[in-house]
């Protein structure tokens, strides 16, 4: 069975089927689902699904480039939703400067960064933080705000071999989608090939990254058995393999 980390099933491009597709996934081995919030109104979209699926359970997060309406009251809202039994993590966040190159919004990122990660210690709950074009900021933040501390995962990771040493070195998984699959994907692969499978985790992004054959579709849950034949091949193991210890890793980190 396959443990599938990070998902958006709220996103308005499931509208037409949303229901269906998360039924059925469990006969697809699809067995657990987390699904992530991104912006303030997914908060509690995230938790209203979670609570309607046996196998779909919760994170609680703003993203960095959703930040427009963040204040204290969500912060609150969150520590809320992060008692319930299966809201699993507080995610996703970090930093993203692709779109944002401005300084000051670039610092408010920062910002809503360090209370989210503050939020998980004081609630326990491991983070899943999303970083794009960020990495030197990223790592500093999390080791002036001891991170090593606050277990969770690097998600959709797309930096170097060496950076994803320096996070394993701190405790972290390494979130591996789609993009492994792209021809144009020789770091990911190489970090792939680096990474202890003992510290990957699967995950889609969906609906976004869509590994091949199916780039540039819609995403979901079902595309992550070409994640684990690439997995497989990279470490040259059986995909039976890859989903068994990727499961076990996902359970330990999300205490699922």
């Amino acid at each position: 069975m396959i443990f599938e980390t990070h998902a958006h099933y709220d996103d308005e491009r499931f509208a037409e089927d949303r229901g269906e597709l998360l039924a059925q996934l469990p006969s697809l081995g699809i067995g657990k689902v987390i699904n992530v919030a991104s912006t303030i109104s997914s908060i509690e979209e995230c938790v209203e699904l979670a609570q309607r699926y046996d196998h779909v359970y919760a994170a609680v997060g703003v993203h960095p480039s959703e930040l427009e309406g963040m204040s204290d009251a969500v912060i609150e809202k969150m520590r809320e939703l992060a008692a319930w039994e299966k809201t699993v993590a507080i995610g996703e966040i970090g930093l993203d400067y692709y779109w944002e190159k401005d300084e000051a919004v670039q610092k408010t990122q920062r910002e809503w960064f360090a209370r989210q990660l503050e939020l998980a210690r004081e609630v326990g709950l491991p983070v899943i933080i999303h970083s794009r074009d960020a990495a030197e900021d990223t790592l500093t933040l999390m080791k002036d705000m001891h991170a090593e501390n606050i277990p969770g995962v690097i998600h959709c990771y797309s930096y170097s071999p060496e950076l994803a040493r320096e996070y394993v070195k701190m405790g972290y998984y390494i979130g591996v989608g789609g993009v492994v699959t792209f021809k144009n994907a020789k770091k990911l692969v190489q970090t792939v090939a680096e990474t202890p499978i003992e510290r990957i985790l699967l995950e889609t992004d969906s609906p976004y990254l869509a590994p091949e054959p199916h780039r540039g579709h819609r995403n979901d849950s079902r595309e992550l058995v070409y994640v684990v034949e690439k997995i497989a091949e990279i470490k040259g193991i059986t995909p039976e393999e890859v989903e068994d210890i990727t499961w076990k890793n996902a359970s330990g980190l999300f205490q699922v």
